[in-house]
């Protein structure tokens, strides 16, 4: 591709949905954007964008182009990080990755650092896949398990995960409460569709508890939260999420061969930006008051 001007201007088009948007992003007049995605269409002999009344649609070759784009524009954000060394300023994108159960701490750390600097902008994604930190897509990842070992990543540890085991209190008026493994018969269980998982509190159901007790299973933690709010057996929460729900009986406490690591993860070209720095300093600091 000969000209980069014209593919940054179809990648904001695709952020913000509008020609509008995309013009006041770039700072250019919107007659400049209509000109950039006609002339990146023609050159190539694709359509990238399906335009409707409400703006502009990337259609499934537009994606294609749009990663790309994404990748190289977060590339070219990194290289100026890195020309500007540690700076002072906080400002710019902020974007964290981690497990969905972390977010009621999570979201009130990145709310509070987003109020000591008022020109940042933060990106929290929680989604299944694991982002590349290594293309720019994340500036901070925490991380269960196993120490990350991904080339050119600055792996730190962080806390412990506590979890627990619950029911509702709706599941405990009918059915009571087991007071440890040994009167778990009659009980039923919220588990993983992954019969396989390798989650410790999940590896220590599997060895307590005959599979056919488990009789409601997810694919994601959201689900499992949901299904023990619901009352449909005994589930395995974190600590963090289960302090801010009510209607939940903690069953059997968090237990250390339950718990798993997790990981703050950086990639070494923004490692040691101002931004990174500042916003790692203040989690670790407030991550001292987590359950």
């Amino acid at each position: 591709m000969d000209n980069w001007d014209e593919v940054r201007t179809a990648y904001q088009v695709a952020r913000k949905g509008t020609v509008s948007g995309a013009a006041e992003e770039l700072g250019v007049h919107h007659a400049t954007v209509i000109r950039h995605i006609d002339a990146l269409e023609a050159r190539i002999g694709v359509k990238l964008f399906q335009r409707h009344a409400r703006g502009y649609t990337p259609t499934e070759a537009g994606n294609d182009l749009l990663q790309v784009a994404q990748a190289t524009d977060d590339q070219f954000s990194q290289l100026v990080a890195r020309l500007r060394g540690q700076g002072q300023e906080v400002g710019g994108e902020l974007v964290v990755t981690s497990l969905t159960a972390m977010a009621p701490v999570l979201v009130p750390v990145l709310t509070e650092f987003q109020r000591l600097h008022p020109e940042l902008k933060v990106r929290f994604l929680t989604s299944g896949r694991l982002f590349r930190l290594e293309y720019g897509e994340a500036h901070v990842a925490i991380r269960a398990g196993s120490p990350p070992d991904q080339p050119d990543n600055v792996v730190q540890p962080f806390v412990r995960q506590k979890v627990s085991l619950f029911a509702s209190e709706a599941y405990v008026a009918e059915h009571g409460v087991p007071k440890d493994e040994s009167e778990f018969a009659g009980h039923r269980f919220v588990g993983p569709d992954d019969r396989e998982s390798r989650a410790p509190f999940y590896r220590w159901l599997r060895d307590k508890v005959p599979a056919d007790q488990v009789t409601f299973r997810a694919t994601s933690d959201n689900s499992v939260r949901e299904a023990v709010l619901a009352g449909a057996g005994l589930g395995f929460l974190t600590e963090c999420e289960a302090m801010r729900l009510p209607g939940l009986v903690r069953v059997l406490p968090s237990r250390e061969e339950w718990t798993a690591p997790l990981w703050l993860v950086t990639h070494v070209d923004l490692h040691r930006t101002s931004k990174v720095q500042n916003f790692l300093t203040f989690l670790k600091d407030r991550a001292r008051a987590w359950p």
